[in-house]
């Protein structure tokens, strides 16, 4: 019964989506041809698409001077890895959408950790609005014994604790995803190690919810949500909490990002919060901002791991590059130096990681073919 109830639920967001275009093809779609750019566009003017239409315009490969003969081996490349969703913007515009393996245009798919973005990102709004600030400590939301630790321990996690995996938490547990008072033990004093234990990311949601006065859920749809023009909703699944979306809602965070926090002139976020949220926020994991995944620093660490890796994340991607990473490696790439947002949305592909894979690499690899 449960598990008719969420296919019923899913079937149900596709038909109710804002950017459902099920019925656009691709002779709908208004297409520019500009001039072919190589180098830095950093001065581009964005293109953002409509939140009241499914009209996206799109760009060929083409036109901008990108390698057309490789985008065979992307394309097989991504369908033998169970690809379901893919899209490139560039410069706001699409390039390439396509839906493999049985997927279509209007189908929600997870994003799973990738989606740990949203949270933040309403982290931001909320101080911004002046419902919290993320070095109030966690307890302040939930009261007394939400953990197992003692109150001197459990009172010292922050916000800021939950929004960068250095709440200190024992992540020997046999669940790091539950939840429950008596799974949540301590092991280190916050903001002295990094380890991605994901239940005291889960518990930032309730946090928000206690401090913003209309809740977590409606505050996000009338925010965020309904502003970019995103479908989707949060599912509860066990004790994580997951959006499902269509890509091209994906895409619109991807695009608003790209733009650092800014849709088409309505500025969403403060330009601190996200220059914090987008840039290393602990000296523990250099690649990890808040809840983001960051590209180009000398080393960093994995989940389901405590070692130290030297080099770059995705040594493939531009060092820029900033990322939304999902178990069975859901991708949201943002890439300013070439004014990319680039998606993945599909089955594992085989390497059953949290986050993080070398998927990223072999992905890039094929990308880089294609466009330089």
């Amino acid at each position: 019964m449960r598990v008719m109830y969420f296919i019923a639920f899913l079937i149900c967001l596709s038909c109710s989506s804002s950017d459902d275009p099920t019925d656009i093809t691709s002779e709908e779609m208004t297409t520019e041809e500009p001039t072919p750019t190589n180098g830095d566009t950093s001065n581009t003017t964005l293109y953002f698409p409509p939140i009241d239409s499914d009209t996206w315009e799109t760009i060929t490969p083409e036109t901008i001077g990108w390698d057309v003969s490789e985008l065979a081996s992307l394309r097989t490349f991504l369908i033998d890895h169970n690809t379901k969703a893919f899209m490139i913007l560039k410069d706001g515009k699409i390039v390439i959408e396509d839906y493999y393996n049985g997927a279509a245009i209007s189908d929600n798919n997870p994003w799973f950790s990738a989606g740990k973005t949203l949270t933040s990102f309403i982290t931001g709004m909320a101080q911004d609005d002046g419902f919290l600030s993320i070095d109030d400590t966690t307890s302040s939301y939930l009261g007394d014994e939400w953990t197992a630790m003692t109150l001197e321990q459990e009172q010292a996690i922050t916000i800021r604790n939950q929004l960068t995996m250095t709440s200190g938490g024992d992540y020997t547990v046999s669940n790091t995803s539950c939840t429950d008072p008596e799974c949540l033990l301590y092991l280190n004093a916050p903001s002295t190690d990094w380890y991605y234990h994901n239940a005291f990311y889960t518990l930032l949601q309730p946090v928000l919810h206690q401090a913003i006065p209309q809740g977590f859920d409606a505050y996000f749809d009338s925010q965020l949500k309904n502003v970019i023009g995103m479908n989707g909703a949060w599912i509860d699944l066990g004790f994580n909490r997951v959006y499902f979306s269509t890509a091209r809602s994906m895409a619109r965070f991807g695009l608003l990002h790209l733009n650092e926090g800014n849709w088409d002139g309505t500025p969403l976020i403060s330009s601190s919060y996200f220059d914090e949220m987008t840039t290393t926020s602990q000296n523990l994991n250099p690649a990890y901002g808040y809840l983001w995944w960051l590209n180009g620093k000398d080393s960093y660490r994995l989940p389901s791991s405590t070692a130290q890796f030297s080099g770059s994340l995705i040594p493939n991607a531009p060092d820029d590059l900033i990322a939304g990473l999902g178990a069975n490696d859901q991708k949201l790439y943002i890439a300013p130096s070439k004014n990319l947002v680039i998606i993945r949305m599909g089955d594992s592909t085989g390497m059953e990681v949290l986050g993080p894979s070398g998927f990223d690499n072999e992905l890039w690899e094929k990308i880089n073919a294609v466009i330089e």
